[in-house]
């Protein structure tokens, strides 16, 4: 595609459900206080788990926007992403109707899907037999299924995927929509990110393979991205949720915009199911391929939302990416974690990132990574630690690297016409 006919894509509408707040408003209080969203997990009996602490969703409620026989045939990660859908539409002001359906789409990654749904049925198979499984097992389960109720829900006709690549879901998902617009198979899209994969099964396989924090005795300081007394991530729960439109669209009904995405960079490493090449280099070629993609210079770059996930391999190979991308200016770009309040959302962490990333653009505001007392000597860029910070945002990154390899760069600037 050349760039002469690329169509220009801005955000108008954003949604979130998250461990410290459950609008945009709430999320957005949350962040720039520093509030942490982690606890002990009262999803379910953690007797016998070595991991006992989450960042849960609190007090969320799914027939605030659905009916009660709807919400009771999703799975948690499908009502996360169902409702913050719901809530960037409002937000937007977009009404779907039979002149535009066909050109308004969804994409909602995820990265576990159903699982809750998975465990419970698996109890009831063994407990009582195969014929008493649910009918609406499998819809309830699969990935994809955020993003088809969405447009069930909505009636939004156009392109529908969803991306399933790790902790880079979210991001891909939104990339992937972003495309959708700039190629003119769509004015509008729905994306981002759901998770809901706070249950016993997940919590023990991600126990086992020796990623998760096991700070049971003081979970508000179990995330600590960047900070050298880190011990593994902290698993979160949640969606973010983006409407993107066509410029021009969006101009013709006069609506706020948040801010505009320029760029998408998307690369694999190549090397190891689980850990990041060393060095960075893949993820340095996606901030690169993203920078590119918009028409940016790495000095243009005022802010970075870091992938940031707590972990003593992630940590200082994302720090090293981000040098090896921005050269010496990396050491003058605001970067930070917002899932040292949130904790991991995995799939859905590029979605509420990229809503944390967009609202720093408009708002003018750089949330805090929290919990950084005692910085890493790895990593020596500039986390914004404890307090947010006032500081026009003039372009900004979005990262997020998954297992498998994946990484992903979302690139956004402030809208300027």
């Amino acid at each position: 595609m050349t760039d002469f006919k690329r169509k220009r894509v801005v955000i108008t509408g954003v949604g979130a459900i998250t461990p410290i707040g459950n609008t945009p408003a709430q999320y957005w209080e949350g962040l720039v206080s520093g509030h942490n969203g982690i606890g002990e997990i009262t999803l379910f009996d953690t007797s016998g788990h070595d991991c006992r602490i989450a960042g849960e969703v609190k007090n969320f409620d799914p027939h605030d926007y659905l009916d009660r026989k709807e919400a009771k045939r999703m799975d948690r990660f499908s009502q996360f992403g169902v409702s913050a859908a719901i809530q960037a539409l409002t937000d937007a002001q977009l009404v779907i109707n039979e002149l535009n359906a066909e050109q308004v789409g969804v994409m909602i990654g995820t990265g576990i899907g159903g699982i809750k749904v998975l465990e419970d049925q698996q109890k009831i198979y063994l407990s009582r037999g195969p014929d008493r499984c649910s009918p609406f097992m499998i819809p309830m389960m699969i990935p994809n299924m955020a993003a088809g109720l969405t447009a069930i829900h909505t009636g939004a006709k156009g392109p529908n995927s969803c991306s399933v690549t790790a902790c880079a879901a979210g991001s891909n998902a939104i990339g992937e929509a972003f495309r959708l617009i700039q190629g003119g198979y769509a004015q509008a899209m729905i994306c981002g990110g759901t998770e809901a994969a706070i249950t016993p099964l997940s919590i023990a396989g991600f126990t086992a393979a020796r990623t998760l924090s096991l700070r049971n005795d003081d979970p508000s300081h179990a995330s600590r991205p960047f900070d050298r007394d880190r011990n593994g991530f902290v698993m979160g729960e949640g969606a973010g949720i983006l409407i993107l439109e066509e410029l021009q669209h969006a101009l013709s009904r006069g609506i706020r915009i948040y801010a505009e995405i320029v760029g998408y960079g998307m690369t694999c490493d190549a090397y190891h199911i689980t850990s990041p090449v060393p060095g960075g280099e893949g993820a340095a070629r996606a901030i690169q391929l993203a920078l590119k993609d918009g028409g940016l210079t790495p000095e243009q770059v005022t802010y970075i939302n870091a992938h940031g996930t707590s972990t003593s391999v992630n940590d200082p190979t994302e720090t090293a990416a981000m040098k090896k991308a921005l050269g010496e200016h990396a050491y003058k770009v605001a970067i930070s974690s917002t899932k040292s309040m949130t904790g991991h959302l995995l799939g859905g962490s590029g979605g509420i990132e990229a809503v944390a990333t967009a609202l720093a653009i408009s708002n003018h505001q750089i949330p805090p990574t929290i919990n950084l007392e005692n910085p890493d000597p790895e990593c020596d860029l500039d986390y914004v630690p404890n307090f947010s910070r006032v500081l026009d945002v003039e372009v900004a990154l979005s990262n997020s690297f998954g297992f498998g390899g994946h990484n992903v760069t979302l690139a956004f600037k402030k809208y300027l016409w």
